[in-house]
């Protein structure tokens, strides 16, 4: 009878029971879509073409999740380019869309109220990154593009 080394036996052992790399959690609340070239831009910024450019958020779970004091922003980092979400609920399975305008919040549409003129936007027409924070400041989701030409991305 031939033996095995106790060392070999031990990894022959320990080898199966290692784990593939974990892959990342898919976050409970994602970025879904981007509307970063509002129809008939450029113009002069009017509200109903800033409202035209908007981001979408889902809450992907069974449990309504609060949103306030989380923040959405873009690449740039100015301080205009930043939302921070009041008391909102996010119900389960549903989607809320913050559009760049002006206008009266609702269950399922937000406003991050800018005005002015093409300064106002918030997305590029070319490339940017979308920036969804906690309240904590942790990193929930982000969306990227690079795709002149375009309207929209599917995140």
């Amino acid at each position: 009878m031939r033996q095995v080394p106790l060392g070999l036996l031990a990894a022959a052992v320990t080898v199966p029971l290692l784990a593939a790399p974990a892959q990342a959690a898919t976050p409970a609340v994602q970025i879904t879509k981007i509307y970063y070239d509002s129809p008939g831009s450029p113009d002069t910024g009017s509200n109903s073409s800033l409202n035209g450019e908007y981001v979408q958020i889902r809450n992907t779970t069974r449990k309504a999740v609060s949103l306030k004091g989380w923040t959405m922003r873009d690449k740039t980092k100015q301080a205009g380019h930043v939302y921070t979400f009041g008391a909102f609920t996010l119900k389960p399975g549903k989607t809320v869309t913050l559009r760049t305008g002006k206008g009266k919040d609702t269950s399922t549409t937000l406003y991050w109220g800018r005005s002015g003129n093409t300064f106002a936007y918030i997305w590029n027409q070319d490339k940017d990154t979308a920036y969804l924070h906690n309240a904590g400041g942790k990193l929930i989701d982000s969306c990227s593009y690079n795709k002149p030409g375009r309207a929209y991305v599917t995140c």
